[in-house]
């Protein structure tokens, strides 16, 4: 339970950062993704089961404060935490390299299905600029949170399961 409770806290802490106070930062032309890092770390860790639970948590987070269609952050998220959560069975955790990189294939595939809803459908097609200017930026400022955020969130959670499982024994053995 505590670990559900961290791993909401946290959510709501990586939303507020993400649309808050990075986008007020000078120096910062794109801000880091950061709800897309925790919800495929969470996918990561547990499967896909949790990782559609936060994923949905985190888009209904992000369609409540942006304007558009209902849902549609609720759909990448969900469906992020899914395909994360699909690859938790190749996942070990001294292995950096196919969470970071899925954190960029994320990434790609949330700023291609942005660019369609956001821009095809109102006719405005340079691509070459959307990428240059937005898709590029944002993916590498996400992968390098990623690599900042990864182990301190893989700490965390492994400490809460912990202690979770230590509870629950510590109840079995009254």
């Amino acid at each position: 339970m505590r670990r559900v409770i961290a791993n909401i806290l946290i959510i709501i802490l990586a939303f507020v950062l993400q649309t808050s106070v990075f986008p007020f930062l000078p120096f910062l032309v794109v801000s880091p993704n950061l709800l897309l890092i925790v919800v495929f770390v969470i996918g990561f860790l547990y499967g896909e089961k949790e990782g559609v639970l936060y994923g949905i948590l985190a888009g209904l987070l992000m369609d409540a404060f942006y304007s558009g269609p209902f849902g549609y952050f609720t759909l990448i998220f969900g469906w992020i935490g899914f395909m994360n959560g699909f690859f938790s069975r190749y996942y070990f955790d001294e292995y950096i390299f196919l969470p970071i990189a899925m954190c960029g294939i994320n990434e790609v595939i949330y700023n291609l299905l942005l660019f369609v809803v956001r821009y095809i459908l109102r006719r405005k097609t340079d691509f070459g600029y959307y990428l240059k200017t937005i898709i590029l930026p944002e993916i590498m400022l996400t992968i390098i949170f990623a690599l900042i955020l990864y182990k301190p969130l893989l700490m965390l959670n492994s400490k809460m399961k912990k202690l979770d499982e230590t509870k629950k024994g510590a109840k079995l053995v009254q």
